[in-house]
């Protein structure tokens, strides 16, 4: 009689653990605890009130760290969509501010011969009294200062309008200018002025490029006036000798390239010792001459190279993605906990109606 009532015991509870959710039958706890001690039912009746009191307060728990679980989840993927929206803006910035400024390169090339620059001259009322070339800067003593000397150099005389407001008639002595940057050659060059009315008296001058240029133009007024336009000018100033030494600079920007030429200066007192009654003819002297042999070449590079940021864009878009899945994942879980909670509540209301 008793294996009997063990067995219908022992399958009253295998029939408990197949059907989840199920109420165990009313016969069970009868059955079960009939042939025990007086004192086992007390025991067993407190051990199931202890698990049935403590239940809530873990169910409590588990919901607690499930919300701060969502929370987190959600914080972390604001979080990355962020950071991936802020590389986004940061290297489009970065590569249009690249992209508008472009990074100068300076090179430096050496050469022992440079092409004969023109050296255009605006005496006004002077008179070019002589114009020689030197090397290794040995200019000789200078013989009957104020009179004409013999020269060697080649000059071109040339009248244009200038290219500015009133277009006045300009008359530019254009000379052949030095070429030998090795052996230091110089143009030396003497002017005199009679006219003595003018408070200040100078000579103005610009360089351009190439003397072959003006030579090899169909124009030559139209060169000179050109040039004026995008080349600067200078002067040197009477009763001096000014030494001026030039130095090319290439520049190479996007679509075009531009020559610019600069200069150092400097100025030596000229001691007159000619007598008083020539003295009212003032005389200017310039030289000419290249400071060193180096070329400096100016490039304009874009620094922004359209494959990187496309590179890193994609990385940034590829982050989005991954947040968008997390999230996505999330939502799932947090709808899939939202379900079994509500089964779970829906169970427990079934078993108390039942009861």
């Amino acid at each position: 009689m008793l294996r009997k009532e063990n067995s219908r015991s022992y399958q009253a509870f295998n029939d408990d653990d197949d059907d989840e959710g199920d109420t165990p039958s009313p016969d069970y706890f009868d059955d079960a605890t009939e042939h025990l001690e007086p004192h086992e039912p007390t025991d067993s009746i407190s051990q199931e009130d202890d698990i049935r009191g403590s239940s809530p307060s873990m169910r409590v728990s588990k919901a607690c760290l499930k919300n701060v679980f969502t929370v987190v989840l959600i914080f972390i993927y604001l979080l990355l969509t962020a950071v991936a929206v802020f590389l986004a803006y940061q290297t489009i910035s970065e590569f249009l501010d690249k992209l508008n400024h472009p990074v100068m390169s300076v090179t430096y090339k050496e050469v022992d011969v440079f092409s004969p620059p023109g050296i255009a001259l605006y005496p006004g009322k002077a008179k070019l009294l002589s114009c020689r070339h030197h090397y290794h800067d040995n200019i000789p003593p200078l013989v009957d200062p104020g009179k004409p000397q013999k020269g060697d150099c080649l000059i071109k005389e040339v009248t244009y309008f200038g290219p500015f407001a009133n277009e006045t008639e300009k008359r530019a002595l254009v000379v052949r200018g030095p070429s030998d940057v090795r052996n230091k050659e110089l143009i030396f060059m003497q002017f005199s002025h009679n006219e003595t009315e003018e408070d200040f008296s100078a000579i103005t001058y610009m360089l351009f490029a190439k003397f072959n240029d003006l030579t090899d133009s169909a124009n030559m007024s139209e060169f000179m006036r050109d040039c004026e336009r995008n080349y600067s000018m200078w002067t040197f100033s009477g009763g001096f000798r000014t030494w001026v030494k030039m130095s090319l600079v290439r520049t190479s920007g996007k679509s075009s390239e531009a020559v610019e030429f600069r200069q150092e200066s400097a100025v030596v007192k000229f001691n007159d010792k000619r007598p008083e009654s020539e003295k009212s003819n003032q005389l200017f002297f310039a030289v000419f001459e290249w400071r060193d042999p180096f070329l400096q070449e100016i490039r304009l590079i874009v620094t922004a190279n359209p494959w990187s940021s496309v590179a890193i864009l994609c990385g940034v878009f590829m982050a989005l993605f991954k947040a968008a899945n997390f999230a996505k994942l999330t939502i799932q879980w947090i709808i899939r906990m939202r379900k079994r909670h509500l089964r779970n509540k829906a169970r427990e209301l079934n078993q108390i109606t039942e009861n």
